[in-house]
């Protein structure tokens, strides 16, 4: 038989147990109530603005001068004058004198010239005299003649002729020695630069050697090679467009405004290019000045398109932009975009203003997911790819 002790001992036990884990229950606190997450991805979206928008095509090309002439001697003989601004850098006016080559030995010329006119003027008259003589003495003795028709030798006519080809030889000499007289003095034949000087004072030219060069100031061209597939964007070519050129001058970027005047024609055959010419002018008149010489950046431009929205090529896959729409909810909407530039596209059709555009990249778009929107302003910026390849 157990003893008392036995049997009362682990009953004891359990009721301390029991009274414990009643009183462990008692004080437990019931679960709280977790908040269910929304796991929707977080985007960003930016708004369509649709706009009219006239397209440019862009180029470059280097600024030179319309017209360019080198001054060459024509005649021959010492320099004995050079003008002070017919310097490298210097800018000459119309009609100024460059150049002045000793005209000594081309006066005396010209008055042996002279000279020799006037004496074969004098025996040309002399002639004449005597024609008119033996044609008044031919008409009086004409009746008792044998021959009906007179001779020229009787008349004169051959002297006469041989006279009136000597004045008209001593009129050409005249002529040629006054012009190798003004060809002493080289002239500019517009406003220019002078861009080389080649001679200095005392130096002996001959006929064909080269004096200097001077560029023309009035106008200055600068070649604009385009694309075949960027033509479509310009009117008429391009022909009469406005361009704007940009260079840097002093370390800053300054403008221009020119017209583009022509189409050279041909399609160049190292690079494919068709190059247009455009022309600014008085182009050191500016208030900065368009040196030749220079390289610029051009924009052409082009034709204008109405209601249409630019926006970041990279949002852009297959012609299709994810949206948001009035739910939250992805859609995706076909685009028509009629150019790329710059990492810009610009879209016609397909995108309605207010619409708003998901700028934020996502693991795996499909139509009708839901989305939540960032709780900060939306951001203009594009700086991820709105849909990412699978």
């Amino acid at each position: 038989m157990a003893s008392k002790k036995q049997i009362l001992l682990p009953i004891g036990v359990l009721g301390v147990s029991v009274a414990l884990f009643a009183t462990f229950m008692a004080m437990k606190k019931p679960p709280e109530q977790k908040q269910q997450e929304n796991i929707a991805p977080l985007v960003e979206v930016t708004p369509v603005n649709l706009t009219d928008v006239t397209m440019q095509v862009h180029s470059y090309g280097e600024v030179m001068a319309q017209e360019q002439t080198e001054l060459v001697a024509q005649v021959s003989g010492q320099v004995v004058s050079i003008a002070e601004q017919f310097v490298k850098g210097g800018f000459v006016k119309q009609g100024d004198e460059l150049i002045r080559i000793d005209p000594n030995d081309y006066e005396a010329a010209l008055i042996e010239a002279q000279a020799g006119l006037a004496q074969a003027q004098s025996a040309l008259e002399i002639e004449q005299a005597q024609a008119h003589v033996a044609k008044t003495e031919w008409q009086r003795i004409k009746d008792n003649a044998n021959a009906v028709i007179p001779s020229e030798l009787y008349l004169r006519k051959p002297q006469l002729a041989e006279k009136l080809a000597k004045f008209r030889a001593a009129q050409a000499q005249v002529k040629r020695a006054k012009r190798n007289l003004e060809r002493t003095s080289i002239r500019a034949p517009y406003d220019a630069l002078v861009t080389a000087k080649k001679i200095s004072l005392g130096s002996v030219v001959n006929p064909g050697n080269v004096l200097g060069q001077i560029d023309a100031t009035s106008i200055a061209k600068v070649r604009l090679p385009v694309a075949n597939q960027d033509l479509q964007y310009l009117i008429d070519g391009g022909i009469g467009a406005k361009v704007t050129l940009t260079s840097e001058v002093a370390g800053k970027m300054r403008t221009w405004q020119g017209s583009i005047v022509r189409n050279e024609g041909v399609v160049d055959k190292r690079s494919r290019m068709t190059y247009l010419v455009a022309y600014v002018e008085q182009p050191y008149q500016q208030a900065y000045p368009l040196r030749f010489g220079a390289y610029t950046n051009a924009r052409i431009v082009g034709k204008s398109v109405r209601d249409a929205a630019i926006v970041p090529s990279h949002l852009i896959k297959d012609n299709r932009i994810a949206l948001i729409d009035n739910e939250i909810k992805l859609m995706f909407s076909d685009l028509e975009v009629i150019r790329e530039q710059d990492g810009m596209a610009f879209v016609t059709a397909g995108l309605q203003s207010g619409q708003q555009i998901i700028t934020s990249a996502l693991e795996y778009p499909t139509q009708g997911m839901q989305l939540r929107l960032d709780e900060q302003e939306p951001k203009t910026a594009h700086t991820q790819l709105a849909l990412k390849e699978d």
